[in-house]
């Protein structure tokens, strides 16, 4: 079964997480808040967003330190050259660039993380009203096709003030 989509708009805040419960009491699917405003996280009841963006740097730190590791052995073994009878591979000059490599590798994967954990870009967020933006409450109920009614009467119940279920399209 598709998932499908249907988007109520709530003048303010507190009628925004009372139609939250009126949700929770139907059953109805999972639920994001849109809102142009910050509110503290949970304010609407909503779950608490997983993440997992300590784990880039920790792996980008270490492919980072492996590659530059790497790259110094590998460059000082291809080109053997004993300079007054020291060893080949030079580990205080290596550890120049393997903390160079770590902190690169760290920073570009926190980067990549950051992006990927925040699901951008978002190609499509379908239903969405401009109106979000000038201060209205949105609740993007995402739920089976048979519960899309449900949904609505939720909703409805809950007091919105227009309920969309496609770019542009009002109920």
């Amino acid at each position: 079964m598709a998932n499908k989509n249907v988007l109520g708009l709530f003048s303010d805040a507190e009628t925004a997480a009372d139609a939250t419960d009126v949700l929770k009491e139907k059953g109805v699917g999972d639920y994001d808040v849109l809102t142009g405003s910050p509110y503290p996280e949970g304010a609407f009841g909503e779950k608490t967003p997983v993440h997992h963006v300590y784990v880039f740097p920790i792996v980008g730190a270490l492919m980072g330190l492996t590659i530059a590791f790497l790259l110094t052995a590998g460059t000082q073994l291809a080109y053997p050259m004993v300079t007054g009878g020291k060893p080949i591979l030079a580990f205080p000059a290596m550890l120049i660039i393997s903390y160079e490599g770590t902190l690169l590798g760290a920073v570009l994967f926190t980067i990549f993380g950051i992006i990927f954990e925040s699901r951008l870009p978002r190609l499509r967020l379908d239903p969405y009203d401009p109106r979000i933006t000038e201060g209205y409450i949105g609740l993007l109920v995402t739920c089976e096709e048979e519960q899309l009614d449900t949904a609505e009467q939720a909703l409805r119940q809950g007091k919105a003030v227009d309920i969309i279920h496609e770019r542009g399209r009002q109920a």
